[in-house]
């Protein structure tokens, strides 16, 4: 018995060492409920959801967000959102409820929707950007009226049990929290409203809890060495090494093929790593005050394109970024005087779509970076990255002891040339 709660206490240490993002200490994603009315039998409340991480957004198919009632209670409309079932309304008659489950599964709209459904900050497919890269993208609302419920701030019972998909698994939400009512300020400024009654969610991402592998991996290579450091073998897994598609084969012109699963699977270039995404570290240029690394990311999954996509590294460098050629680029410091990591991604309208596999399934840009001469160096494979996340999901780096290292060359050369310098000394001294 006494191993047994030593083994759970030892797993719910892993689950929060893992919901814990070393690189965004504080990335959450918040759910909002304003109450901003009461009704006859309930209330009508504005229902905000804010992406507070860094560099995780969620992209297609976006997000479901799930609860249970406490009591009886039904949704008799919603404005920029809705439910996936009704469930069982048949004991209403007439006014039919939008949603009679206990515990109902919301979707947000889909873009383009009539303007009499649309609702602020709502209506893009479940879309929401990272806050890094967005503030003004990372957020999403609806408006939903409540019925059988509570009227007043003491008899209104919270919703429990919050789930939230992003869009797969990997969110774990806490007990629903009453807070200080929101304030609002008028279109003029000049007056201030506030709700009747607020509460708020806070879900947390888990990698471990998403998926059992990484989805992405890192390899490196430099001007200075012609190994090239491969990703290592499986790195994300080798489950879908018997339905991948080599880069030639015929399925590749079928028509349909790019389309998206109902239940996401993967259709995977074949290679050593089987990985949807790569991310490749390449030391290109060593000047006197600069040095130049150019990063690429290929897309290997043919059934997934990557819009808003993000790319965090941590290096000590990034503390003294000259120039990026072709990607945005932000600093990231989530421990204030410690500027070691930034957050790459792609620039409106010309690459923030990573596309599927295939020839235009990859964006790459340079990057040029000061050197600190105190501590830069090519030794000990101090050029490459400490760590890599796509989409926010950290990618498996090659082993250490794989890195391209320097060449002992340099010392050689300086050891020849001594010894070309006494040689030709000591010719001029017998000469003499």
């Amino acid at each position: 018995m006494r191993l047994f709660f030593c083994f759970c206490f030892f797993f719910m240490i892993i689950l929060s060492a893992t919901a814990y993002d070393p690189l965004d200490p504080s990335g959450n994603i918040t759910i909002k409920w304003d109450i901003m009315s009461w009704t006859a039998d309930g209330y009508v409340a504005t229902v905000t959801m804010n992406n507070f991480q860094m560099y995780r957004h969620i992209q297609n198919p976006g997000w479901t967000l799930g609860w249970a009632w406490a009591k009886k209670e039904v949704i008799w409309s919603m404005v920029g959102a809705q439910t996936t079932e009704q469930g069982d309304c048949s004991k209403f008659k007439g006014n039919v409820p939008h949603c009679c489950k206990k515990t109902p599964t919301v979707v947000d709209l889909l873009p383009g929707v009539p303007y009499n459904q649309q609702f602020s900050n709502c209506c893009k497919g479940g879309v929401v950007g990272a806050w890094g890269q967005d503030p003004s993208s990372a957020v999403s609302q609806f408006q939903v009226s409540v019925g059988l419920a509570g009227t007043t701030n003491k008899t209104v019972k919270l919703p429990k049990n919050f789930t939230l998909l992003g869009p797969g698994p990997g969110y774990t939400c806490g007990p629903a929290k009453i807070v200080p009512s929101t304030v609002f300020l008028t279109t003029d400024k000049r007056r201030k409203t506030q709700a009747l009654m607020t509460w708020n969610v806070t879900c947390t991402y888990s990698q471990f809890l998403a998926r059992k592998h990484p989805s992405c991996c890192v390899s490196f290579s430099s001007f200075y060495n012609d190994t090239i450091t491969p990703c290592p073998s499986c790195a994300c897994g080798c489950e879908n090494k018997k339905s991948c598609v080599k880069a030639d084969s015929k399925i590749l012109t079928k028509k349909g093929l790019n389309t998206p699963r109902k239940d996401n699977a993967p259709l995977l270039q074949c290679t050593h790593h089987m990985c949807p995404v790569r991310v490749h570290w390449h030391v290109k240029v060593n000047y006197k005050d600069y040095w130049r690394v150019k990063i690429a990311i290929t897309n290997f999954n043919y059934r997934m394109n990557h819009t808003l996509w993000t790319l965090a590294i941590q290096h000590p460098n990034l503390n003294n970024v000259t120039q990026v050629f072709s990607f945005d680029y932000k600093s990231v410091a989530p421990y204030g005087s410690i500027n070691d990591t930034g957050m790459f991604y792609g620039t409106k309208f010309y690459n923030d779509l990573l596309m599927e596999a295939g020839p235009s399934g990859n964006v790459q840009s340079e990057v040029l970076l000061q050197k600190d001469q105190k501590t830069f160096t090519f030794k000990q494979g101090w050029a490459f990255p400490r760590k890599v996340y796509f989409n926010g999901d950290e990618c498996m780096l090659p082993p250490p002891d794989s890195y391209p290292f320097l060449p002992n060359s340099a010392r050689g050369n300086f050891a020849s040339l001594s010894t070309l310098s006494l040689t030709i000394l000591l010719l001029l001294l017998i000469s003499i």
